[in-house]
């Protein structure tokens, strides 16, 4: 029987997550799984300060680890962020603010060299925003972007993305929707699509685990490698809610319903690729 090639699926297809499991399993030396954090490892709250993963996620993936060539975690958050939540798990790839900066196997902190020059920008960017947004805005700053958030206070949504769309048209900056939050980065060409792009050039499948609209860049990169090799396996996974409603669901080929549920399903998995 030849290997699926179900990234390459149209979404809504149906999709037996045990089938894929088993595809997986023919070539998981080869097979790279990334997830995203927030909404996916780790349930969204109302201070993205004071996020922790799942229970059991981190078991899990700390299992899934030794049976596959890469498990990367690809996130709006800085890799600073995602080494202190990961509860010194080895072996993980870290790929913060959306690509800007990586960390291999915990090695050093790496930064794209063209966002650099953008740190003073986005720290005065951040000091207007406390001063010049309402209470209940929160505004988290990320050195090399900032992040607007409005969970605590939904009535002033309209207001934050007004603010922060014209100083991003104003400062030349680049703006990314998410649940409940603007994010304001710089000009610089790096998104999750791109990340995973590279990565799996040269991999013999993957898995990608996203709840936002910013992963479905992701899920595309993954179809776009399907279509380029029929033996690559990828796999879209949404962990759905009702905040990014069912744009994220209908762009991938399985769905969760929460964080608990991912760590589960991963859970469950270890017998097919062991």
């Amino acid at each position: 029987m030849p290997p699926l090639n179900l990234g390459n699926q149209q979404p809504k297809t149906p999709l037996d997550a045990e089938h894929a499991w088993r595809a997986t399993a023919e070539r998981a030396a080869d097979t790279v799984l990334f997830f995203d954090f927030d909404g996916t490892l780790a349930p969204v709250g109302d201070d993205p300060t004071a996020v922790q993963p799942a229970p059991k996620v981190l078991a899990a993936l700390e299992a899934l680890a030794p049976l596959v060539r890469r498990i990367a975690i690809v996130s709006a958050r800085p890799v600073e962020f995602l080494r202190d939540h990961l509860g010194g798990l080895g072996g993980i790839d870290l790929y913060g603010l959306y690509g800007l900066e990586h960390s291999h196997s915990g090695g050093e902190t790496v930064t794209e060299p063209a966002a650099l020059p953008w740190v003073p920008t986005m720290a005065e960017l951040a000091e207007q925003a406390r001063a010049e947004l309402p209470p209940g805005a929160l505004v988290e700053f990320k050195r090399l972007s900032v992040a607007l958030h409005w969970r605590t206070a939904p009535q002033l949504g309209n207001l934050v993305q007004e603010w922060g769309r014209a100083r991003a048209e104003r400062l030349g900056l680049r703006c990314q929707a998410g649940r409940m939050v603007l994010e304001l980065k710089p000009p610089v060409d790096r998104d999750k699509g791109m990340v995973i792009g590279e990565i799996v050039r040269d991999a013999g499948g993957a898995w990608y685990f996203g709840d936002d609209v910013s992963d479905i860049k992701a899920f595309a990169a993954l179809r776009a490698r399907a279509a380029a090799d029929p033996r690559f396996v990828g796999v879209c996974v949404a962990v759905a809610n009702p905040e990014t409603g069912l744009e994220v669901a209908d762009a991938a080929d399985l769905t969760l319903d929460s964080p608990a549920a991912l760590a589960t399903f991963l859970t469950d998995a270890l017998p097919h690729l062991t």
